[in-house]
């Protein structure tokens, strides 16, 4: 059974890394449903997060894969732990009834960035359904232009990626 899985990959921020990562999965006839990477705190590393679907064994496949890559430093599989999972859209939204628009973004929790004569502009954020719930109750005013960032997760508690790579040394 093909399952939806949060993979976290650190890796050492240096060029060509992304493409290594994506031609691995293109490679292998993996898909990418979302990727987001970013320089962490420490200049010299990046974190990957990407979601991926398939069965056990694909995973599996996937994860020992990308451990052989040189850049990798950790991949950890989200799916089974606690984790918070994150994402954004940028919502252009025709102008129509301005103030029916702000009390929706109030109560999905978004931010006006824009309120022109012809359009409105909304940052949204929050987890794959409150983004799915986003949507569908703005789709009413007649979305103009969306742009949708990939998810983002973290581990809930004190250990991060990081340590846990530092403790396995």
């Amino acid at each position: 059974m093909e399952t939806k899985h949060t993979i976290s990959v650190l890796v050492e921020n240096e060029f060509g890394v992304l493409a290594r990562i994506a031609g691995l999965f293109s490679s292998k006839g993996y898909n990418i449903d979302s990727l987001s990477v970013s320089e962490t705190a420490d200049p010299t590393l990046s974190r990957m997060t990407i979601l991926t679907h398939g069965s056990d064994q694909i995973i599996e496949q996937i994860i020992k894969q990308l451990n052989k890559l040189v850049n990798v430093i950790k991949v950890e599989d989200l799916t089974k732990e606690k984790h918070f999972t994150q994402e954004m859209i940028l919502v252009k939204l025709k102008a129509g009834s301005k103030s029916e628009i702000q009390t929706q973004a109030e109560k999905l929790g978004a931010k006006i960035l824009e309120a022109g004569s012809k359009a409105i502009v909304l940052r949204v954020v929050g987890d794959e359904d409150e983004i799915a719930h986003a949507l569908d109750v703005l789709s009413s005013f007649g979305i103009l232009e969306l742009v949708r960032t990939g998810t983002i997760a973290i581990q809930r508690g004190e250990q991060t990626l990081l340590e846990s790579t530092q403790k396995s040394s």
